[in-house]
């Protein structure tokens, strides 16, 4: 555990390099599609044990004074609130959010493009509360037959239907809050318009996975097909690259099904295609990072088990499909791993049944697992951790660090004042009274110093956990993995 498998300083040089060539081939501007996230790549950090999740921004204020970000929104997902999965906000208040997070890092964004856009209600009551904030707002419209009715798209009535985005500097960024935004729609539409006006300008994608120059089957490239199995992305060996070059590369499914258009789009607008396949779009020199090749596959195959038990819990949710959960069955059969290869599970499991309530374990860098179980003061993720904080501090493991007197009132306080049923302290309750112990006892304030040490590690729980509790160990940058049941029969649970 902990292997640094991958040299995040070398692929920031390597990737800005590249984008600079890239730049350059185009003769000074270029239209850079981002795909995946640019803020927080805890996928990529996780399957890349040292890729930092803030790599890419890293990468773009190399390029700050060079940079221009648009972003784009899908009109139909404002309309249908469509929310982020992960922080569970609807794409709408992401775009402003992203807006904050690029301007507080001193990045200049150009303008929000709203796509697919046909007068949707919600979608321009946001662009006049975009206007209102002094955010520039572009609009770009629905194209018949899109992407298959060339002639249509590559006219005045396709593309030339959709407001022009006059862009100041040479690298012009298109992300989004999530897929299906039009990313790759506004490039080549801003390219048409480039081309009209006599500016000269290309097209490229910023690739993270699958990674090109990885075999197909590699834990890492599988771990992308984990990751989006809700998608139905597949990885494939690109014929187009192979065919024109001799190589084998991989990419996916998406990419090389819409290469054939892109392509004649690309020479309709520009009067030849510069690309021979949907690899050579890609800007991606994640590959050529890779320090410890064995260090990323264990780090891969630990993801793949930890995406297996998230669609499990989705889909005993409701959330989910089981053709996911089959999808990544499939993918650990062809790595011939299951969750035996995850240490915690069956801590978790052993612990739950020797108690008969639920518990939770955690695996320390040396391999060690520590565990909690449930008490009437604390539920067991809150257990193990006050316990984990102990091990990490070298107090023994008989030492109250919080105290019923601490812990009381607070239950107190829980059900008689705010209401709740469940008296047993969160996570972030037991984070707060520690806190508050820590000015007085020198022991708890030792535990406290202890929390960032917890970033990396792998949990697992025998129970879903409430929601609050999965937040908080997510913020505290801990691996959880959850059994897909919950503790109770109830219908409802929050």
């Amino acid at each position: 555990m902990g292997t640094i498998g991958f040299n995040n300083a070398e692929y920031i040089r390597l990737q800005s390099k590249k984008i600079r060539e890239r730049i350059a081939m185009f003769g000074g501007k270029l239209y850079l599609e981002f795909g995946g996230k640019l803020f927080d790549d805890y996928h990529a950090a996780r399957v890349l044990p040292g890729f930092e999740p803030d790599a890419k921004i890293k990468l773009l204020m190399e390029l700050k004074d060079d940079a221009e970000i648009i972003i784009a929104i899908n009109a139909d997902a404002i309309e249908k609130n469509k929310r982020r999965g992960d922080l569970g906000i609807t794409y709408d208040l992401d775009t402003l959010r992203l807006i904050d997070a690029f301007r507080g890092i001193g990045l200049y964004v150009g303008c929000v493009v709203i796509t697919q856009y046909t007068g949707q209600p919600l979608a321009k009551a946001f662009e006049k509360r975009l206007t209102s904030l002094g955010v520039k707002v572009y609009k770009h419209y629905p194209i018949a037959d899109y992407p298959s009715n060339l002639p249509l798209i590559v006219s005045e009535d396709g593309f030339g239907k959709n407001d022009y985005i006059k862009t100041e500097r040479q690298l012009i960024v298109i992300t989004a809050p999530g897929p299906g935004s039009g990313k790759m729609a506004t490039c080549l539409s801003q390219l048409y318009h480039d081309h009209k006006h006599g500016i000269s300008a290309g097209y490229a994608k910023f690739e993270t996975f699958p990674i090109w120059n990885l075999p197909l089957k590699h834990p890492v490239n599988l771990a992308y097909e984990a990751a989006t199995a809700d998608l139905d992305d597949v990885n494939m060996i690109d014929p187009f690259h192979l065919e024109a070059y001799g190589k084998t590369a991989v990419n996916y499914n998406r990419d090389i099904e819409i290469f054939p258009v892109l392509s004649s789009m690309l020479k309709n607008i520009l009067g030849e295609s510069p690309y021979k396949s949907p690899t050579d779009m890609g800007v991606n020199m994640a590959g050529n990072a890779i320090s410890d090749n064995d260090a990323v596959k264990r780090a891969a195959c630990q993801e793949i088990i930890r995406r297996y038990y998230n669609a499990l819990c989705s889909l005993r949710q409701g959330l989910g499909a089981q053709a996911e959960v089959s999808k990544i069955e499939l993918l650990m059969n062809q790595l011939d791993i299951s969750v035996a290869n995850r240490p915690v599970v069956k801590a978790a499991l052993d612990k739950a049944n020797a108690t008969g309530a639920p518990a939770t374990s955690i695996q320390l860098p040396d391999g060690r697992i520590i565990t909690g179980k449930t008490s009437s003061l604390l539920g067991a993720s809150s257990s193990m951790l006050l316990n984990v904080l102990k091990e990490l501090a070298g107090i023994d493991d008989e030492v109250q660090l919080l105290s019923p007197k601490i812990i009381e009132p607070i239950q107190k306080m829980k059900t008689e004042v705010l209401g709740n049923h469940n008296p047993r302290l969160h996570i972030d309750e037991v984070l707060i009274a520690l806190s508050i112990c820590a000015a007085t006892d020198e022991r708890a304030k030792t535990a406290l110093d202890q929390v960032p040490k917890l970033s990396g590690l792998e949990a697992h729980s025998s129970v879903i956990l409430a929601r609050i509790d999965e937040q908080t160990f997510k913020k505290l940058g801990v691996n959880l993995t959850m059994e897909p049941k919950y503790q109770t029969k109830k219908l409802y649970h929050n």
